[in-house]
């Protein structure tokens, strides 16, 4: 059975921003939840469908593999649908969905789990873009990058206590992390307003971070740039983002790699293109030229009778494909130079070689004249 396009499942467009892509999420997750129709089937698979476009789209570099090669491309990450789903992206609004119908995302999703309103939060993804010689690109490289980042407190470890103290049982749910009351016949949860789910207050909090958690520091790493990258392409650094809540796992870092613009070659996916300058001599008679290339130089035979505008091929001197082991080619646009500054002898040359050509130099000069006249300014 063929896959829907995930944006068209979630009915955004392909250029939508995050907050699109989550408000279309609950709009839809709503609309179709189990709880709202009991027994339908078609609900049901509704429900699934949408979250698994959801778990794809809101996440930058699944998004970004299905952005470029569809469903396939998922496979081939180990994205098989919703059998490899995590319904851990919920945790930022169960409350919207899980609370609100009395209903636990582990139970549907056949974990066999309560889940709580509260979660320790994933670390935050970092993005930074970093700018590359296309040399660089060509061939990789191994480059140190300076961030920074936050980190889990040295001093309480992310526990966010002064040590030496602990956590009192909030009084305003007992504990339990929900508050309970009755809304017309319906018996409806809520997370806890003041203890935001944990069951747990903190009367005592650290100095160091006060009580965050968390402290901002400098960061240097080192990274490997695969050879092959291109403009816009994105490495991803898994747990090199900003750490999370204690025992939770840290983010990612995105790095967005920008090349240089190069002074001779132009690059279109792995292939290069440059123009080189001939003379009137060497386009006529053919020659031989040295063509700059990535790895050295490259002899170019131009034939006899050449052409301002054509383009000869260096098989294989592009650049290694990032994802196939094959290379490139190098396209060279000759342009014929017109020559100047000629003295009165190389002119009486030209003007002796066009007659014995049989052409006419007055009459295209009477013609070039006439053309003048059409000329709109």
């Amino acid at each position: 059975m063929t896959k829907r396009d995930y944006y068209e499942t979630l009915g955004i467009s392909r250029n939508a921003t995050a907050e699109e892509i989550k408000r279309s999420y609950r709009q839809l997750a709503l609309k179709c939840h189990p709880d709202r129709n009991p027994g339908d089937k078609e609900a049901e698979e509704m429900f699934k469908e949408t979250a698994e476009a959801y778990s794809v789209l809101i996440d930058p570099e699944k998004k970004s593999i299905y952005d470029r090669l569809g469903h396939e491309g998922l496979r081939g990450e180990g994205f098989s649908g919703f059998s490899g789903f995590n319904s851990s992206i919920f945790a930022d609004f169960e409350d919207i969905l899980g609370n609100f119908f009395n209903f636990s995302f582990g139970d549907f999703f056949g974990t066999g789990q309560r889940t709580r309103a509260r979660y320790p939060q994933r670390g935050r993804d970092l993005a930074l873009e970093f700018e590359v010689t296309l040399e660089e690109a060509a061939f990789g490289i191994e480059k140190e990058i300076k961030l920074n980042r936050v980190e889990l407190c040295p001093v309480c470890h992310g526990s966010k206590l002064r040590p030496g103290t602990q956590k009192t049982v909030c009084q305003q749910c007992q504990g339990k992390g929900q508050v309970r009351f009755q809304q017309s016949f319906f018996v409806v949860s809520r997370t806890c307003s003041q203890c935001y789910g944990s069951g747990e207050i903190i009367t005592t909090p650290c100095k160091e971070c006060r009580g965050s958690g968390s402290v901002k520091k400098k960061k240097e790493l080192k990274i490997k740039i695969p050879a092959g990258v291109d403009d816009g392409n994105r490495l991803r650094l898994g747990g090199e983002g900003e750490a999370g809540d204690k025992d939770a796992p840290r983010g990612d870092l995105y790095v967005v790699i920008r090349v240089k613009k190069h002074d001779f070659f132009k690059r279109e996916d792995n292939n290069l293109y440059c123009k080189v300058f001939l003379s009137f001599s060497q386009a006529a008679l053919g020659t031989s030229i040295d063509i700059p290339t990535l790895d050295g130089h490259e002899l170019l035979k131009i034939p006899a009778e050449t052409q301002s505008g054509e383009v000869f091929k260096l098989k294989g001197n592009g650049i290694k494909s990032l994802l196939r082991h094959r290379k490139g080619d190098l396209f060279v646009k000759v342009n014929v130079k017109t020559p100047n500054n000629l003295t009165k002898e190389q002119k009486v040359l030209l003007r002796q070689f066009a007659e014995s050509r049989g052409e006419n130099l007055e009459e295209v000069d009477r013609n070039r004249n006439n053309e003048k006249k059409y000329i709109v300014h």
